[in-house]
């Protein structure tokens, strides 16, 4: 059984404007051990889905379809059954540290809240805990008693993470954790969280617009464009030979350190995602699409079969399909 199954999951949020269809029918899941990596440009549902896998949106948001956490319905748990499952069965770790923590307590009381909470250990044997959790992800025990703004912004990363470990969860889920942090921090933590998870045996659905940092840390990789899933598979498999025109744009846009070539000719996406009221008939990345042709103006694709493991959402993959039907005749 998977650790985490998500199962047409729609999310509408209520605006004055009306309602914005944030995600639009995503399906995936996630066995133990495994990391799935959950790629796209900013606004086309990423976080959100973090968000709703947690109920963590704003009151008022309309979610249907299904969340399964280790076999268990998360969208119609009650209250009393959702806050035991938030750090104990399933945990987050933010993308900007310094927001997430509270910057008038002292992190290590921070952390001990969680595991106190959730009845784990008293006061005293949390501390403990605490200092331990701290060795695990690299920082000397002694920073327990610091208030964030004390630490560098590598070392409050590492804090949200001890804290997303506080409470052995079997689910992580890591939203865009590295992008405020410089390069050479980034690799860092990147290193820090695919040890913990491959050591913890975790289940992680890690999130960023960065292929590049996928390609290091998941299994699988699932890409995502106007609320809906348009690739997915093995991460080398889609990185390097993606089925999707959208993919094959995000992979290009990583430069080649030291290729002068780039410079000279520097690969892109021109125009922006579409607005969320406002999405085009058709397949909704055709209006960017440099193989779009008339039919993907008309007809939305279904995520298509495109090979062992693999699946995309492009007619051009299901002409390949029944080309492929076709000679086998």
């Amino acid at each position: 059984m998977s650790v985490l199954s998500v199962r047409d999951l729609h999310v509408t949020y209520r605006t004055r404007g009306g309602g914005v269809p944030a995600v639009r029918g995503v399906s995936f899941d996630i066995d133990r051990g495994e990391v799935l990596g959950l790629a796209g440009e900013s606004g086309c549902g990423k976080s959100t889905i973090a968000g709703a896998i947690l109920r963590l949106l704003p009151e008022g948001t309309e979610v249907t379809g299904s969340v399964l956490l280790e076999g268990e319905e998360v969208l119609t748990m009650r209250p009393g059954r959702l806050r035991a499952v938030r750090w104990a069965g399933a945990s987050i770790v933010f993308q900007g540290a310094m927001h997430a923590l509270n910057p008038v307590r002292r992190v290590g009381d921070q952390i001990a809240e969680a595991i106190v909470a959730h009845q784990q250990a008293g006061p005293r044997e949390a501390m403990v805990r605490v200092g331990a959790l701290l060795e695990q992800v690299g920082l000397p025990p002694r920073r327990i008693d610091d208030f964030p703004h004390e630490l560098s912004g590598g070392q409050r990363q590492r804090v949200m993470i001890a804290m997303a470990l506080a409470c052995n969860p079997s689910l992580v889920i890591a939203d865009e954790p590295t992008t405020a942090l410089d390069v050479m921090v980034q690799a860092q933590v990147l290193r820090l969280l695919k040890e913990l998870q491959r050591d913890l045996g975790l289940a992680m659905l890690f999130i960023t617009h960065d292929l590049s940092v996928l390609s290091e840390v998941s299994d699988r990789l699932a890409v995502m464009y106007a609320g809906k899933l348009v690739e997915e598979g093995p991460t080398a498999q889609v990185f390097h030979d993606g089925r999707h025109p959208y993919t094959r744009a995000l992979a290009a846009a990583f430069p080649t350190i030291g290729d002068p070539s780039f410079r000279r000719r520097p690969s892109g996406l021109g125009g922006d995602p579409p607005d969320p009221q406002a999405i085009p008939s058709g397949c909704p990345f055709h209006p960017r699409c440099p193989e779009a042709f008339d039919e993907c103006g008309r007809t939305e694709p279904a995520l298509y079969d495109a090979g062992p493991g693999r699946r995309a959402a492009c007619l051009l993959v299901r002409s390949a399909l029944a080309g492929a039907a076709e000679g086998e005749r």
